[in-house]
């Protein structure tokens, strides 16, 4: 059986409490800083392990401990956690934007380090067992770390892969671009329909089957053959039409991410080939309708 150690029960380490399969691991300490309450996480796993602050945690001795907290406290974390190891145990932060070698103190106190972060959107430790599965993870690191990680990742049902650790920021930035500014550009779909007189419940309700069924082509497509609308059509009437209903009713921020995202996917209509003589028009119009936004 081995030994794990979570600190930072948010979403993520609690996720990874609920998803270990109990059969092989023992989640033997959950430690928290704050007033967490952390008693839905407790009450639904098969073994009670010790809640414990981290502020008060005197030793620490799993196989394995992972550190899922907030990326500004992994660093206090690991160095506080050179006073309370014993053993050499695998270290692992679950963050996406850091590499392993921000845990440098605990590598050069004996631990093998490593970080493992899944690429999927847990918005609730709850959800983890079953977004897991299937998931990705980028798993990076020592050599055993990276061995285990993997292991680790395939025991959660997910798929491992890794990434050159000089890579892990951008890794992220494609991450956040993938899942929360697509969050970010619905809130604006949203807006945008609710000038219409929809509320903005009524808004999402409408939209989502439409963005159910892009993630679908895309899933099924290639990117480009994915894109359908107006751009995809270089449809410059439309987009006219467009133009002139947004100047009238929307903030020039909500207009802006339109014109921009119109850019990016002029550039993926060329590939369904689409005339480019009508690409090169509809881009100058978007140029010229850009140009009037800056101040």
């Amino acid at each position: 059986m081995v030994s794990v150690s979570i600190i930072g029960v948010g979403r993520v380490g609690g996720a990874l409490a609920l998803s270990l399969p109990a059969e092989k691991y023992f989640v033997e300490n959950l430690i928290y800083r704050g007033d967490s309450d952390i008693s839905a996480i407790t009450e639904k796993l098969l073994r009670v392990p010790a809640v414990v602050s981290f502020d008060v945690l005197g030793s620490i001795s799993s196989d394995i401990i992972f550190i899922a907290t907030q990326d500004a406290y992994i660093v206090p974390v690991a160095r506080e956690l050179t006073a309370k190891i014993t053993g050499s145990p695998i270290v692992f932060h679950t963050s996406g934007s850091y590499a392993s070698s921000i845990l440098d103190d605990l590598r050069a106190f004996g631990c093998v380090t490593g970080s493992i972060h899944p690429l999927v959107s847990i918005s609730h430790a709850e959800f983890g067992p079953s977004r897991f599965r299937d998931a990705f993870f980028c798993v990076e690191g020592d050599s055993r770390a990276t061995q285990t990680g993997t292991q680790l990742v395939v025991d959660l049902g997910g798929r491992p892969f890794s990434i050159d650790t000089k890579f892990k920021t951008l890794y992220h930035a494609a991450a956040v671009t993938a899942c929360g500014h697509l969050v970010a550009l619905f809130d604006a779909a949203v807006e945008m329909m609710s000038k219409t007189g929809l509320s903005s419940e009524e808004s999402k309700k409408i939209l989502m089957p439409l963005v159910t069924s892009t993630i679908q082509n895309l899933s099924e497509q290639s990117i480009s053959a994915a894109l359908t609308g107006t751009f995809a059509r270089a449809d410059i009437d439309t987009f006219t039409r467009h133009l002139t209903t947004l100047n009238e009713n929307v903030s020039d921020d909500l207009l802006e991410i339109y014109l921009l995202l119109g850019e990016r996917s002029l550039e993926l209509a060329t590939k369904q080939g689409v005339s480019p003589e009508r690409i090169d028009t509809l881009k100058t119009k978007v140029s010229i309708a850009k140009s009037k936004l800056k101040w």
